[in-house]
């Protein structure tokens, strides 16, 4: 008879006297460190993002609902926030992770520190502990559930928050897409942003398309608008009657958060039928994941997913290779795609499918965000290729 291995005891007392915050993980893993923006607790999935720049469009990318972000980028908060970067109105994620306590912003666009910022947004924030321990764990053994508490006062209840990430059920099988989907259909005509003029306005539309809100950043709508499309944008639940009712040019497929084979149970039926209408579609992260299984393919949940703005992507059409941005934790299966659709786009970091396209058909899509926002530019040619697709189609029709 063997002895079973003895129960981790987990200390609910902070190994210093100015902790004010703690995240725990669902397998009992503990970072103490310091707290900032909301004081309370939230839980979620817990990932990593390896860019840079661009916190504040990270924190505010709809994609991030239901989860916990690390950066691994040491120094966030040092630029500051401001109104014009916001990719959605109300930031989505669970809260932040960070390795630096938050220093004093230094750039002329700041207009409030991120400290301030978070707790405006209602995000929690820990910082001060150990980012790159964090990641290595995450890297090794899968996205984890975790849970963030921030108590000013340093006290904690370790084996509860313990629970609460044990008990929180993950993000495979969760559609969130109805969470961060616009409440209204409305029009988009604001162009790209210009270091000398700010934001520009859609003044001449070249065709009219209609961007279904999976949880659509700004940047893609106004990458959109920027190739010349008056952009009416329709909730994720929108039917194929209404959406068919704008008369539209081409349809996009937004990005968007959570598993896309629970949202591809409203999102398949009218997707199906918009791909039998003829019209260019674009579709973009969740929006490919689900164009994707509405040709009958599958998706599956990552290891751990692509979340950076240094992700290598192939173009096997072309040979060329494109420095992307991503933000994913399911990818689609290549064995699964039927005839008639061919996988365009790969990762040179394990090969996954970031692109697809019909052989017979002018539908398209990709994993990577074009838009950046954080990130470089490379694919910004793809908004140009959507509208030159709808180009050919309206001269054809």
């Amino acid at each position: 008879m063997t002895e079973s291995a003895p129960k981790k005891t987990l200390s609910s007392t902070p190994p210093a006297d100015d902790i004010t915050a703690v995240l725990v993980l669902a397998d009992g893993t503990v970072f103490w460190g310091y707290g900032f923006g909301r004081e309370g607790d939230t839980v979620g999935e817990v990932c990593f993002n390896t860019s840079i720049t661009g916190y504040q469009e990270i924190l505010t990318d709809p994609s991030y609902a239901g989860q916990i972000i690390t950066f691994t980028f040491p120094h966030i908060g040092n630029v500051g926030t401001n109104h014009e970067d916001h990719e959605t109105t109300t930031p989505a994620a669970r809260g932040l992770v960070i390795r630096d306590e938050i220093t004093e912003p230094a750039n002329y666009r700041a207009e409030g520190g991120l400290a301030a910022w978070a707790e405006k947004m209602g995000l929690v924030g820990i910082a001060g502990l150990d980012t790159r321990k964090l990641t290595r764990h995450i890297r090794n053994n899968g996205a984890p559930t975790g849970v963030i508490a921030y108590n000013k006062d340093g006290v904690f209840d370790i084996p509860a928050l313990l629970k609460q990430a044990q008990d929180w059920p993950g993000l495979e099988g969760m559609d969130l897409a109805k969470d961060v989907t616009c409440a209204q259909t409305y029009d988009w005509t604001t162009t790209r942003w210009q270091a000398e003029t700010g934001y520009g306005t859609l003044e001449n539309p070249k065709a009219h398309v209609v961007a279904v809100d999976y949880g659509a950043k700004n940047n893609i709508l106004r990458c959109l608008a920027e190739t010349g499309a008056r952009v009416t944008v329709v909730p994720a639940t929108a039917s194929f009657d209404e959406i068919m009712a704008h008369k539209p040019d081409g349809i996009f497929l937004s990005n968007g958060p959570g598993d896309p084979a629970a949202t591809g149970e409203y999102a398949l039926p009218v997707i199906n039928k918009l791909i039998h209408t003829g019209l260019p579609i674009f579709g973009i992260c969740l929006g490919h994941q689900l164009l994707a299984l509405a040709f009958g393919g599958k998706t599956y949940k990552m290891h751990q997913g692509h979340r950076g703005a240094n992700h290598p992507v192939k173009d096997l059409r072309t040979g060329k290779v494109e420095i992307t941005s991503m933000n994913h934790g399911f990818s689609v299966e290549a064995d699964s795609l039927p005839d008639g659709v061919e996988v365009s786009h790969i990762s040179l970091f394990d090969q996954t499918v970031c692109g697809i396209e019909c052989t017979d058909r002018p539908i398209f899509s990709v994993q990577q965000h074009p838009e950046a926002s954080p990130g470089p530019q490379d694919s910004f040619y793809l908004f140009d290729q959507f509208m030159d697709m709808i180009q050919k189609h309206k001269t054809a029709a």
